[in-house]
């Protein structure tokens, strides 16, 4: 048992023998070959960043294109050093193929979130520091990478978006600035012109409302008790719910200091004999 084992041994031994002795230049220039499209694939990739950067196309897009490239020029020198030493590349060829669908069956979701990602780099719908809504979340735009986008709200709290939710979907990018959607209701016996005054005063006095987009402020309703007064206006949404409290607060105070009166729902009972 133990000479079959020698045996066997001393077969591969002078099989490997042979094959060095026959394919050693051709070792030695599949080496060469190697090494040397490494080099290639090197520099080329650090040469596509930098032109790509230098035409300031976005950073992450630029490392994207750059490692891609990187891995074909690798390709392509494995594919002639493989042929040098008289290995066919078929049987690997088809074993990829078969490996990239079964891969690509199993992370269809990861492969749809890194697709958005590209068209969201090239088609730009967004860029950092806009904010945007999205399925009823909101945030500005703090990062943005191949496989999601990382918004930031005033909590901040870091919010992870898959990209494959922020392409084919209904997006809203209102940019630096986020829309203050607010009603107050003033009395029946009150002047709502007056009223308007009031408040346009108020918020023309806030230096942080955005004066590209003047304020919206008209009579939104009649209600029951009241007729509402509708108010729009934007702020820097990193400080929304601040700025929104603030504004609100200044609106009541003038409100009352002029006489405006702002009702409680009231109900009128009466008792029938």
């Amino acid at each position: 048992m133990f000479d079959q084992d020698i045996e066997k041994l001393q077969k591969y031994y002078d099989m490997v023998i042979e094959y060095l002795v026959t394919y050693s230049f051709q070792l030695v220039g599949a080496l060469v070959i190697f090494i040397l499209f490494l080099w290639l694939a090197s520099k080329f990739s650090n040469w596509v960043k930098g032109f790509l950067l230098t035409k300031k196309v976005d950073v992450t897009l630029s490392q994207f294109l750059a490692n891609l490239l990187k891995i074909l020029v690798l390709a392509i020198g494995i594919v002639i050093a493989l042929g040098k030493i008289g290995i066919s590349i078929t049987p690997f060829v088809a074993a990829i193929g078969a490996i990239s669908l079964g891969a690509g069956l199993a992370l269809q979701g990861t492969l749809s979130n890194y697709g958005a990602g590209l068209a969201i780099i090239l088609t730009r719908p967004f860029k950092v520091g806009n904010t945007i809504t999205i399925q009823n979340v909101t945030g500005v735009v703090k990062e943005i990478r191949l496989p999601n986008t990382l918004l930031v709200n005033e909590e901040e709290e870091d919010i992870v978006i898959p990209n494959k939710y922020l392409i084919g979907d209904i997006l809203h990018n209102s940019y630096e600035n986020k829309l203050v959607d607010a009603c107050i209701g003033i009395s029946y016996d009150s002047d709502p012109k007056k009223a308007i005054e009031i408040i346009a005063h108020v918020l023309a006095q806030f230096e942080w409302i955005d004066n590209k987009k003047p304020a919206q402020i008209g009579i939104d309703e009649f209600g029951d008790s009241s007729i509402n007064i509708g108010i729009r206006y934007w702020v820097p949404t990193e400080r929304f719910f601040e700025l929104k409290y603030i504004a609100n607060l200044a609106i009541f105070e003038q409100l009352k200091e002029n006489g405006i009166k702002i009702p409680f729902p009231q109900r009128e009972v009466r008792i029938l004999s």
